[in-house]
């Protein structure tokens, strides 16, 4: 299996410097990985260091709280994509989730669908938070609002495990009947539970971890 087809090579902390991003980077060129997922103000950078690849360029948007105003996010969207990204991670309001507070939910990802254009959009559910009933409706309700993947985790949770094989097969049973994917995200250290993270039904795979994985 040709793992760095799956990986997303992933530098979110708030700290990360320009010497770690060029080095991330680097190692995506070196390992072919799918892309690299930064925070927006690193976009503009990765479009110039990477110009001459065909590694997606993958941002975050309402990072890592999902509680930012739905406008806020749309227009964190647009701009991330007038700086060059391909993709677009957003957070889903978790506090609206567990107010059961559908109508709020859909239309809150479907003002990022709009700014996105013709990228794809990932919607981070933020598992760890969540019981496997909402997990399920959260993937319905991103079904609904044209979603284009539903992704496990931010990995900003404090003591939180991350992906979970038995979250990311619930996610894919619920979406991939509808032509959505998956992608699995935070805790995935090495190869072995990148593997079991595939098995479930993840798609890609969001990991600083890739380097170690594929060598």
């Amino acid at each position: 299996m040709e793992l760095a087809k799956y990986i997303e090579h992933t530098l979110l902390k708030q700290d990360a410097s320009r010497e770690e991003l060029i080095k991330l980077f680097d190692e995506a060129k070196k390992y072919g990985f799918l892309g690299v997922c930064i925070n927006p103000c690193n976009v503009s950078m990765a479009k110039e260091y990477l110009k001459d690849t065909n590694i997606k360029i993958v941002t975050v948007v309402g990072f890592p709280l999902g509680a930012n105003r739905s406008d806020v996010k749309a227009f964190e969207t647009q701009k991330a994509v007038e700086d060059g990204a391909d993709e677009i991670d957003m957070v889903i309001n978790v506090s609206k989730v567990k107010d059961k507070d559908w109508d709020f939910v859909k239309k809150d990802i479907e003002e990022v669908k709009k700014s996105c254009k013709d990228k794809p959009l990932k919607v981070i559910l933020e598992t760890d938070l969540l019981t496997k009933e909402e997990i399920k409706k959260a993937c319905e309700v991103c079904v609904e609002a044209h979603a284009d993947f539903v992704k496990t985790s931010t990995g900003f949770v404090k003591n939180g495990e991350g992906a979970k094989a038995e979250d990311v097969e619930l996610m894919a049973k619920t979406v991939k009947p509808h032509g959505l994917r998956v992608k699995a995200s935070a805790g995935i250290r090495d190869r072995q539970k990148a593997l079991a993270m595939i098995e479930a039904g993840a798609d890609r795979l969001g990991t600083s971890s890739g380097a170690a994985i594929v060598s």
